[in-house]
């Protein structure tokens, strides 16, 4: 298993009428979250298109349990349990300053050929560099 934690500040622009946080910028949350899960362990978004890779969002659940407001602070965890194959599987939670569960997520990413724009394992390189961070 490997886990990363960011910390995020609400923006006036990510409120919806109510006060809350609009419930779309979640996702921009979890991919911020999976991005920097990655870029910890030495993979970023700009390492995995110099080798031909897209990684696109096929699945995302999110249960929403309380609302987060204007200038909150949140902190999203993200947990990658499993070595990928084919695709990766994140579970999120987020929580807020008082450390109450906000909402908790899973998004699935797949690994695509950028040419052929087809699904495709997982290359040796990622996989091997996932293992060496894994904690079991």
């Amino acid at each position: 298993m490997i886990t990363s934690e960011n910390s995020i500040q609400i923006r006036y622009d990510e409120v919806d009428k109510m006060g809350w946080v609009y419930h779309g910028n979640y996702a921009k949350f979890y991919h911020i979250s999976r991005t920097e899960l990655m870029r910890n362990i030495g993979l970023s978004d700009k390492d995995l298109e110099a080798n031909g890779i897209y990684l696109p969002v096929i699945e995302l659940n999110i249960r929403y349990m309380k609302p987060i407001y204007y200038d909150d602070q949140i902190i999203i965890k993200t947990v990658l349990q499993n070595i990928p194959s084919s695709r990766m599987i994140f579970n999120h939670e987020v929580r807020n300053k008082n450390n109450e569960l906000i909402n908790t997520a899973k998004s699935t990413v797949v690994f695509v050929n950028m040419e052929t724009r087809r699904p495709m394992k997982a290359p040796d390189f990622i996989v091997n560099r996932i293992m060496l961070h894994f904690d079991n």
